[in-house]
């Protein structure tokens, strides 16, 4: 690829050439020429000819052009990868520039889980807003966990168990998982005194979950039991798996956040309160950068107020 320091100097110097990392990053992760012209505000004819141009100078192919998708290839990837990371840190560097003692401004892009997003990470974002007039949010929340980096997000929250990777992370916070039917099941409920005894009863599955006919109980540390169910209904999405439960389908196993008000309202019963099933962590994830914008700290500080008031109110539901 970049072979030697002339050609990075000639190919790449300059604010114009800045300018082609940008169109390019653009192609790649929009699928498209005319995507990417429309993100940029400028013409396909300029966006294809620029991108064609970088690849002219260093000889190297960067991009599958098909009728329907356009698509890196290998060395593309690569190239990719590093460019974004450049125009990260360079909007940062920006950012970092105009904060000065100055609030929380620009946009601020973020994912989280589609259930967890709705029922607390939206709230915080009209809070946010409210606080800072001078920032945007665009959110993706969705049920599948999406590449921070790939998806040239800024923050991700992660709900469950963080697995080992090169990101930073700080942990915010804390959810149980509650095992709960619907009222409609109360004299089915009423006849549970163990863990052992659902394992025959109809339970809906959550198939996001790693393995989600397999569950955990413990009693005060000193027992324990496994208990396999057999699911009826499989479903992909937690919000799904509540309102299927809610109508009466089975139990299931749903976070806390996602249940709490539900069964304060009696429109759900939490089922052998007394046993405890594993407790996940929530945290927000950052792509490794030496510069973190004030926005993003000032959302994240924010969602962990949120998150501290939320588990004080449930810890006290639950005295």
């Amino acid at each position: 690829m970049l072979k030697t320091h002339n050609q990075v100097k000639n190919g790449l110097g300059g604010l114009s050439n800045l300018k082609r990392l940008t169109y390019f990053v653009a192609v790649v992760e929009t699928g498209s020429f005319t995507a990417a012209a429309e993100r940029l505000g400028i013409t396909k004819a300029v966006v294809s000819q620029q991108v064609a141009r970088l690849e002219s100078e260093f000889r190297t192919s960067l991009l599958v052009r098909t009728t329907r998708k356009v698509q890196p290839t290998e060395s593309g990837q690569a190239f990719y990868l590093r460019c974004a990371m450049i125009l990260r840190e360079a909007e940062e560097a920006f950012d970092e520039l105009a904060e000065g003692s100055t609030e929380p401004s620009g946009t601020l892009r973020l994912t989280a889980p589609f259930d967890y997003g709705v029922g607390v990470v939206v709230p915080v974002i009209a809070a946010f807003m409210q606080r800072y007039p001078a920032c945007k949010v665009d959110a993706i929340l969705s049920d599948q966990t999406l590449n921070i980096m790939t998806g040239n997000f800024e923050l991700a929250i992660r709900v469950g168990w963080l697995p080992e990777t090169g990101l930073q992370a700080r942990k915010i916070g804390t959810f149980r998982q509650v095992l709960v039917a619907a009222p409609g099941m109360a004299a089915k409920v009423a006849q549970i005194t163990q863990p052992d005894d659902i394992a025959h009863l109809p339970f809906v599955a959550n198939t996001a979950l790693r393995d989600p006919l397999r569950w955990d109980f413990s009693l005060n540390t000193a027992e324990r039991q496994v208990v396999n169910v057999h699911a009826s209904i499989f479903l992909d999405a937690t919000l799904a798996v509540r309102q299927a439960v809610f109508h009466g389908a089975g139990l299931s196993v749903l976070p806390d956040y996602a249940v709490a008000a539900d069964i304060a309202a009696g429109r759900l019963i939490e089922v052998l309160p007394q046993w405890r099933l594993s407790t996940g962590g929530i945290h927000a994830v950052f792509p490794a950068a030496r510069f973190r914008p004030m926005k993003v700290r000032a959302f994240v500080d924010l969602l962990a107020e949120q998150e501290l008031l939320r588990q004080s109110f449930q810890h006290g539901q639950t005295l």
